[in-house]
């Protein structure tokens, strides 16, 4: 007979198992056919599911107004004061094509000085296409979004009023896919050339220069230089870096096009070494004046130098130009040096709610500045280190994606050699083994 401590071991070792098992059953079956909520202890607070931390509102942004009032109560060009006629284009347009592309996202108010400003420095109307990249497809063109809407576009005050063209890209595209889009719309038109403009920028012809000629006529003498044979290669022509360029399209087909796997920041720069690697030319040249700015004049109609027109004789290099130059000027330095970056002006619109593929302003922006963070990182992979000066660091193009990640620090270096060395003394201790049994097997004579 069991004693009672045996006993109570023995019922422990029987029990404690099918207790086991038995709480495995039960939650399982409460898994598989749902026990209700009612019965299964929370582990919230009390509430049946946790509710969302969101963040707080920020102040709302004092509304924006349209910087060009006579622009906006006009029906057609006629509506407008005419250009200077010391920028006036051609009336025959010249023999080759200028089309320019100026590509659009968010800020309606940048994106209409930018056009102003080149239409008033005397390029042709119908030569300039801003390409609408929103990512709000027909939105615009049916005129769905109002001006507080960061991707708002007016097309009957671009196409009517101002005389320009708009091309709708399919989807929202980064800054390499769009580069490759002005590529494929220079494709399709047989454009062998092409400019193309940031939309944070604003052109004025040289006034002060002499002899005096407009930023066009300047940017075509320009383009014509190049197409002399004895020129040589070119790939694009910088006029104040990228702020206006001049691209051959040919030379950007022939190096495969922009890597769109870097989306923003350093995609630039891998485009461009790459030009560089197959001995293509980049080179800089001068039109115009041009500023990279963050803001825009309170009226568009001063570009168009009205008060410059005295009993009907114009006066150039006026203290109207002069005080125009000192505006952008300060506009310029105010970018370059605004706490926030250069690039505040991107977010300063966040309005639209409720509007046709409406996006929260804020989260936007954010996503773009991870996307250009992503971009670096890519770029850092595909050429093994983050410097933009791969061709002097000793890059050649077949090294893209080939070149072990920090390739050019010290301790990686190290860790090659070390590599090296042990490879070495393996490759000599097969030789050696391979000639010891070489020797074992040759017939003695």
């Amino acid at each position: 007979m069991l004693s009672p401590v045996k006993l109570r071991r023995s019922l422990c070792l029987v029990f404690v198992p099918f207790l086991i098992i038995s709480g495995i059953v039960i939650f399982q079956s409460g898994v598989y056919h749902k026990i209700p909520k009612s019965l299964v202890p929370s582990l919230s607070t009390g509430a049946e599911k946790p509710i969302p931390i969101r963040k707080p509102l920020a102040d709302a942004p004092t509304p924006i107004v349209d910087n060009f009032p006579l622009a906006a109560n006009a029906n057609s060009t006629t509506d407008l004061p005419p250009v200077p006629s010391w920028n006036a284009p051609p009336t025959i347009h010249v023999a080759e094509s200028t089309p320019l592309f100026i590509g659009f996202t968010r800020n309606w108010r940048l994106l209409q000085q930018t056009v102003v400003s080149y239409i008033t420095a005397g390029w042709p109307p119908g030569d300039i296409y801003v390409i609408e990249n929103t990512g709000v497809m027909g939105s615009n063109c049916d005129g769905l979004l109002t001006l507080q809407n960061p991707f708002y576009l007016d097309y009957h005050r671009l196409m009517k009023v101002l005389g320009i063209n708009v091309i709708s890209t399919p989807t929202l595209f980064t800054f390499a896919q769009l580069q490759n889009f002005y590529i494929y719309t220079a494709l399709a038109n047989n454009w062998t050339h092409y400019f193309w403009a940031h939309m944070d920028t604003v052109v004025v012809s040289d006034e002060e220069r002499e002899p005096f000629e407009p930023l066009y006529t300047r940017a075509v003498s320009a383009l014509r230089e190049t197409l002399d044979p004895n020129w040589g290669p070119l790939a694009t022509l910088w006029f104040a870096y990228d702020r206006l360029a001049l691209v051959r399209t040919q030379a950007f087909v022939d190096v495969g096009g922009w890597d769109t796997m870097i989306p923003f920041y350093m995609t630039d720069c891998d485009m461009h070494e790459r030009l560089w690697m197959r001995d293509f030319r980049i080179e800089n040249a001068e039109a115009g004046k041009v500023w990279d700015v963050a803001s825009s004049l309170e009226d568009l109609e001063v570009l168009y130098r009205k008060v410059d027109y005295v009993d009907s004789n114009a006066q150039r290099n006026s203290p109207t130009y002069k005080d125009l130059v000192q505006k952008f000027d300060d506009m310029q330095r105010a970018k370059a040096t605004d706490s926030g970056g250069r690039n505040t002006w991107q977010a300063r619109q966040r309005g639209g709610q409720g509007e046709p593929f409406y996006r929260d302003a804020e989260g936007f922006e954010r996503a773009v500045w991870m996307w250009m963070e992503f971009g670096r990182d890519v770029f850092t992979e595909k050429w093994g280190r983050g410097p933009c000066d791969i061709r002097d660091a000793g890059m050649i193009e077949g090294d893209a994606w080939r070149v072990e990640k920090g390739w050019e620090k010290p301790e990686v270096q190290w860790k090659y050699a070390k590599m090296k060395e042990e490879s070495a003394k393996v490759r000599a201790a097969e030789m050696k083994e391979k000639e010891t049994s070489n020797a074992k097997e040759k017939p003695v004579v």
